[in-house]
């Protein structure tokens, strides 16, 4: 179960820090061509989404990895699981469908890590 939990935080952190990434250096112009969402945000607010994710991908791997604060991956979790439920409501309450599954699926994997090293495979 240990394998299964590390692939899951693998798979997710690396998708968090490359969307993270993206948000935080890429122009707003660029974003909104493909994340129409960025349109209703203010750019500073749009800057710490992406730093959230960004930091919370590091956050799902590197503390376990490294051994140092482990607990830091289920405070990662769980705050990533926080903004991708209000990326998932955000989407629902606007109609836009095709971008909830994406958010949704983050949410899971997130989830999953939660509860994974918390619950299934604690540090």
């Amino acid at each position: 179960m240990n394998i299964a939990i590390w692939a899951l935080q693998i798979i997710a952190g690396l998708a968090f820090i490359m969307a993270g990434f993206m948000k935080v250096t890429q122009p707003i112009p660029t974003l909104a061509k493909t994340m129409t969402w960025v349109n209703s945000f203010s750019p500073p607010f749009v800057r710490f989404i992406g730093a959230a994710e960004f930091l919370g991908g590091v956050g799902l791997i590197l503390p376990a990895a490294t051994g140092i604060l482990p607990w830091l991956t289920i405070v990662a979790a769980a705050g990533l699981a926080i903004v991708m439920a209000g990326a998932v409501i955000y989407h629902l309450q606007r109609n836009e469908l095709s971008l909830v599954t994406p958010s949704a699926v983050l949410l899971v994997l997130s989830v999953l890590v939660l509860v994974g090293r918390w619950v299934v495979e604690p540090f």
